[in-house]
């Protein structure tokens, strides 16, 4: 039975391995956010009287949200979120699956959406009434961020400049000098954030774990705050992980060495009966 608990310990620490070199890997990506393996006991139970364990099991990987470094970057469409909250984007398409990411490395496509770097588009929420506020923050109710080049309402009058607040209203200025409010970014939360899926580049899907998003904007409550020109960097600490890297090959090498014990002491009881 030794065989199979020190076993179980060897693909414990191989798993932690994994894990460990998976963040390590990781440390200059955008917004990534570290994982750490979580382990449990097994025990069987014969029934009462004393018994043994008979190893351990992986219960989990658990995400670290945690905040990362902010990077300034001067680029207005690099965005990153102080606080809790998520960016919302979406697939292109009526079929597009609508994910949440913390990687705002935002840019505009040939069709003039913002786009991150997968190619989903940054989802905001109306704001009707031009006041800087979001009108609708219902599901429903979110659309493709548009940059025009030029005022709705003039075509001669081309676009100046494009800013972004920490509510993350985006603001187009024009050529006269007028401002024309394109729609509040909406920033994401959910009840429990540490169930989302991951589904790689620094995105993630909601679960029914996780519970539905709610959806609202910047700078208020759950919502972290916007910030232009800025990146988040991985929330990866080197030193850590590199700490946890000896802790799981040290682990590794301890069931390698009591299995290698149990074989000679086997061994032994096999030559003694012959």
């Amino acid at each position: 039975m030794s065989f199979y608990t020190s076993l179980s310990g060897l693909k414990g620490a191989q798993t932690d391995l994994s894990v460990v070199a998976n963040n390590v890997a990781n440390v200059s990506s955008i917004a990534f956010k570290k994982s750490k393996a979580m382990f449990g006991d097994i025990f069987a139970s014969s029934g009462g009287g004393m018994s043994a364990g008979n190893g351990v099991r992986l219960i989990d990987l658990k995400q670290q949200f945690t905040q990362g470094t902010l990077e300034t970057t001067d680029k207005t469409l690099d965005l990153a979120v102080t606080g809790e909250g998520f960016f919302t984007v979406k697939g292109a398409g009526a079929t597009g699956r609508t994910t949440y990411t913390r990687a705002g490395a935002f840019a505009i496509d040939k069709d003039r959406y913002v786009i991150d770097t997968t190619g989903s588009r940054l989802q905001v929420l109306p704001d009707a009434d031009q006041d800087g506020r979001a009108d609708n923050t219902a599901a429903g109710s979110l659309t493709d961020l548009l940059i025009p080049t030029v005022d709705p309402n003039d075509a001669t009058n081309q676009l100046s400049a494009v800013s972004i607040s920490e509510t993350g209203l985006v603001a187009a200025t024009f050529a006269d000098g007028s401002v024309l409010n394109l729609g509040v970014i909406a920033m994401a939360s959910f009840p429990a954030q540490d169930e989302l899926q991951q589904m790689g580049d620094a995105h993630w899907i909601a679960t029914g774990s996780s519970g539905a998003a709610v959806y609202g904007e910047g700078n208020g409550g759950l919502f972290g705050a916007v910030r232009s020109g800025t990146l988040e960097r991985s929330n990866v600490d080197i030193t850590e992980e590199l700490v946890a890297l000896i802790s799981a090959q040290r682990n590794f090498q301890a069931n390698a060495k009591a299995i290698e014990t149990q074989s000679t002491m086997s061994q032994a009881i096999i030559n003694m009966r012959s």
